[in-house]
């Protein structure tokens, strides 16, 4: 990806995170990508395991832009976009890929992809995963790949597009602000009124899904009121 984006590859790698943030603390230029045919130690959210046997799409991007600390947790939904499109333009076109709340891709209510946002001094450190060929057995929720949905890609051709469409969704996301983010996830996200219920911190509260605020918190309509949900796992229905 001339002048946007610069791949570097490995056959295998610990952690494409680990390996961008090493690079940033030694200057990498924004735009350096870090992808790996597999990771021995990959993770995502909430330290957990990220399967990553080779065959599906590890990558991280090392992100450079001059936004307040406060807003870079916008990036997780503008990479959830370019992954859905990246989906979409992958499967065929009966099938529309969704998101959930908060950067989880699914096709058909079975989770394709992972987006795990960090930082490493001032740069944002944005690690996907793209469920290609393979896909996790005995997780706790639906999983799926490209492959079994009926799509046909090689994982060079998907980091491809999906550089591309990160690239639009970055300049969607600063030239047009995170409102702009906002209503294109909405319209790929649960109808409004939908029953969501939120787990985490060995709690849980349901409410009716009303939208996103304008730093993307989940807004739910709860017995008690609007409610404002920072973080957590979600699911849809009682």
């Amino acid at each position: 990806m001339a002048g946007r984006f610069t791949v570097h590859h490995f056959d295998s790698i610990g952690s494409t995170n680990d390996e961008a943030r090493r690079r940033a603390r030694q200057g990498a230029a924004h735009g350096t990508v870090i992808h790996a045919d597999e990771q021995t130690a990959g993770r995502g959210r909430l330290a957990r395991t990220w399967f990553s046997p080779p065959g599906n799409l590890y990558l991280s991007i090392l992100l450079r832009i001059d936004v307040p600390l406060r807003r870079m947790g916008e990036l997780s939904f503008v990479a959830s976009l370019a992954v859905a499109e990246t989906v979409a333009a992958l499967l065929p076109q009966r099938l529309r890929p969704t998101l959930k709340w908060p950067n989880d891709v699914l096709v058909e209510n079975a989770k394709i992809s992972g987006i795990l946002l960090e930082m490493e001094a001032d740069a944002a450190i944005l690690g996907i995963g793209l469920n290609v060929l393979e896909a996790p057995s005995g997780a706790r929720y639906a999983t799926t790949t490209l492959v079994a949905k009926g799509g046909i890609a090689s994982v060079d051709t998907a980091r491809d597009i999906l550089l591309e469409q990160l690239g639009r969704f970055l300049d969607l996301w600063q030239g047009e602000g995170f409102s702009a983010i906002r209503a294109a996830w909405l319209e790929r996200s649960y109808p409004s009124g939908s029953t969501i219920r939120v787990t985490g911190g060995g709690s849980s509260q349901e409410g009716l899904f009303v939208g996103l605020d304008d730093s993307g918190a989940l807004l739910l309509q709860t017995d008690h009121g609007l409610t404002r949900i920072l973080a957590g796992d979600t699911s849809v229905g009682p």
